[in-house]
């Protein structure tokens, strides 16, 4: 029988380390929701609005406010779509490259000197660990 004490200790574990290492922007003042779809352009590059709320899973109207923020702050840019001169694709700028490649080195650099003070043992109970979290966020 599962002990519901585990769900409980891994979920509070969890929430607590996502929320420092979201703390470790290269901004402060840019929300979650702005980096995920900044950080999704950066990652896979241009697309239309409806592509990445739906990738985002929020509504379009959502990610359009989103969407309004990052391309006033000159992170995002409109393009026009080669096969339809009605579409827009949305592209990360240099600078909103910049910004999430920043902030990548500075999560990982919040994170990584805390990893070598574990043991090889711990470190490699993280990488197990690593691919079932994986597993249960896909379910």
């Amino acid at each position: 029988m599962l002990d519901v004490s585990l769900s409980t200790d891994l979920r509070i574990a969890v929430n607590r380390l996502s929320r420092t290492l979201r703390g470790q922007k290269a901004d402060s003042t840019m929300t979650d929701a702005q980096f995920s779809a900044l950080a999704r352009l950066h990652r896979d590059g241009a697309m239309s609005l409806a592509d990445l709320s739906r990738q985002d899973g929020v509504t379009p109207p959502s990610m359009s406010k989103t969407v309004a923020v990052l391309l006033e702050r000159g992170l995002v840019s409109k393009v026009g779509h080669g096969d339809d001169r009605r579409k827009v694709l949305l592209g990360a700028t240099p600078a909103g490259a910049d910004f999430v490649e920043e902030t990548r080195r500075r999560r990982d650099g919040w994170l990584t000197p805390r990893l070598a003070e574990l043991t090889d043992a711990e470190r490699q109970t993280l990488t197990d660990a690593t691919e079932i979290m994986r597993r249960l966020a896909q379910q």
